[in-house]
């Protein structure tokens, strides 16, 4: 769900507090009435132009917002695996991977396999995917070592 100013689109087809329809109309105009009438401008779709946006009270918006995430059910969990000497390529792809999975309001679980004393290596390279994750998603456990594995999980910022 996109609110107020971080809708991009030039102009909206607006849906009034009560749905009666408002028409197309610039998004700018769309945000002044917003803050007229103290309410979000909510986005439903980006799948169609100009997108479908309504009006909408704050404390419904987030009531809307949190009984999908129930009706979702619980976000799925996806591991991902790696080693100390991955290539930067490899690095590249997973990361990729776990961004896509992250921004689809899931976990991602990442493992770093190691053998003999690539712990420290393990932990940086878990630090590494952290700091570059850090605007899809935020540490959900800490970097964990334990036996032949290093492991965070990562949890969606939607």
């Amino acid at each position: 769900m996109i609110k107020n100013e971080k809708i991009k689109a030039s102009e909206v087809r607006l849906t009034g507090l009560d749905g009666e329809d408002l028409g197309i109309m610039p998004t700018l105009e769309a945000l002044a009435l917003a803050r007229k009438y103290k309410v979000d401008l909510v986005c439903e779709s980006l799948m169609s132009s100009p997108p479908p946006c309504r009006l909408v009270g704050a404390g419904k918006a987030r009531e809307e917002r949190d009984q999908a995430k129930k009706k979702a059910g619980p976000a799925k969990s996806k591991e991902l695996r790696f080693t100390p000497e991955i290539e930067e390529h490899d690095y590249d792809t997973k990361k990729r991977q776990a961004e896509k999975w992250l921004q689809a309001g899931h976990s991602v679980l990442l493992t770093v396999k190691i053998s003999g004393k690539q712990g420290e290596q393990a932990k940086a390279l878990l630090q590494q995917l952290q700091a570059d994750l850090k605007t899809a998603g935020r540490p959900r456990t800490g970097i964990q070592l334990s036996g032949r594995q290093a492991q965070v999980e990562l949890e969606s910022l939607t």
